[in-house]
């Protein structure tokens, strides 16, 4: 009789992810030669895209069975769990690399301030109102929008799953009017207790598309997309088209493609999630799927695992890329700006994230609890054991000659 074993796990939605991590790093090492090679530079979208589609498509296969087939306060409970684990990773992210670059500007300080490098100066200089607005997520400095930004869509996958069980057309059409609403109706968040001109960098309301396009896919709420010849040849043409007017190294010296930008810089915002990023995002993911879904084995080859590993721990290693490239950037200050000392500390830098990915799956594994239960197994089967003169002191209790002592 054959015993049907449980399905292999997907290794696309972990090797994107991974992918996406190690990219955040690249990118937000401060002044770095190598992130001038990312997809960010060749393109309207770019890690961030990938790593919002993928956490929706996450968030639908870890979340979306428990609203489906137990119920609807469980489905949200459980949202509400996620949340608070992302909002306390914020908080500990945001307090660490505060005391990082503080520390790093008392000891570099004559050369250069690391607080103002992330704008951190108004925190250190009110503190107390800084807390305040950091804790009610009113303060939110560039460098720490990607973590809130996930929470706004987080908060919306309750209203998004009553919505679908009218009807999944419902949920879609709910998802797409709370984007048009941010166009519409100029809707955005504070970011400064003091400055209200200055908004979250990741408009939730507006990224949340992308969100649950992946939740949409992984729900079955959209279909897969047929992979054929004329949509790969569109798609790449898109892409292709895109690159001179997105690399401003290039545009910067061409007025035909400044004007360009000009033109198109509505569509292509970062902040309110213009629509060209999103075209973009869906054109590249289509290719990407034409590349991987023939060869789909070879991501559970050991090429592929060390980026498979890091998708499977991106919280973990996202929250030490954001610390480390800080890191990297100071170590770089230091030691100067060459080929040799890019490569060394972007290689460094890597290496380390994904050696940390290995470490969490380690203990995900909880390898202790086999020892434990084979040291137990091991209890149960040996026979006691007894004192040395324990058996000769026994049979000498009835006689009148009792052993002598050894």
């Amino acid at each position: 009789m054959s015993v049907t074993g449980r399905a292999p796990r997907d290794p696309r939605l972990d090797f994107f992810r991974g992918i996406a991590m190690l990219i955040i790093f690249v990118a937000h090492v401060p002044g770095n030669l190598w992130a001038n090679y990312i997809p960010a530079r060749f393109g309207w979208s770019d890690a961030t895209e990938m790593f919002v589609f993928c956490s929706g498509f996450a968030a639908a296969l870890a979340f979306g069975s428990t609203f489906t087939k137990a119920n609807f306060a469980y489905g949200t409970l459980r949202i509400g769990y996620r949340v608070w684990q992302i909002y306390a990773a914020h908080i500990a992210m945001f307090i660490f690399i505060a005391a990082l670059v503080y520390a790093a500007t008392s000891v570099f300080g004559e050369t250069r301030s690391y607080v103002d490098q992330l704008n951190l100066s108004w925190f250190f200089d009110n503190p107390g109102q800084g807390l305040i607005g950091l804790f009610t997520l009113t303060y939110v400095p560039n460098y720490f929008d990607i973590l809130p930004m996930y929470i706004g869509a987080l908060i919306l996958v309750p209203a998004v799953m009553a919505m679908a069980r009218l009807h999944p057309t419902a949920a879609l059409a709910f998802i797409a009017c709370v984007y048009a609403s941010v166009y519409a109706f100029g809707l955005k968040l504070p970011a400064h207790p003091e400055n209200t001109e200055i908004r979250w960098f990741f408009n939730p309301l507006a990224w949340q598309l992308l969100f649950f396009t992946g939740f949409a896919f992984a729900m079955g709420w959209l279909p897969a997309p047929r992979i054929s010849r004329p949509w790969v040849i569109t798609a790449a043409i898109f892409v292709i088209a895109c690159i001179p007017a997105a690399n401003w190294g290039f545009a910067q010296d061409v007025p035909f493609l400044r004007w360009v930008r000009e033109v198109i810089w509505g569509i292509q915002d970062k902040t309110d999630f213009g629509l060209l990023r999103y075209i973009h995002f869906l054109a590249l993911a289509y290719l990407a799927l034409a590349v991987v879904n023939p060869r789909l084995e070879a991501l559970r080859s050991d090429w592929a695992k060390p980026i498979v590993t890091v998708g499977q721990n991106s919280l973990a290693v996202f929250l030490l890329g954001m610390g480390l490239s800080r890191v990297a950037g100071i170590a770089l200050d230091q030691i100067g700006r060459s080929t040799m000392t890019f490569a060394v500390v972007n290689i460094a830098g890597l290496t380390i994230m994904i050696g940390f990915a290995y470490w969490c799956t380690l203990l995900k594994r909880q390898p202790w609890r086999h020892l434990a239960a084979a040291h137990d197994a091991r209890n149960r089967l040996a026979p006691a054991v007894r004192h040395p003169g324990a058996d000769r002191a026994r049979d000498g209790a009835g006689s009148a000659h009792p052993a002598p002592a050894e």
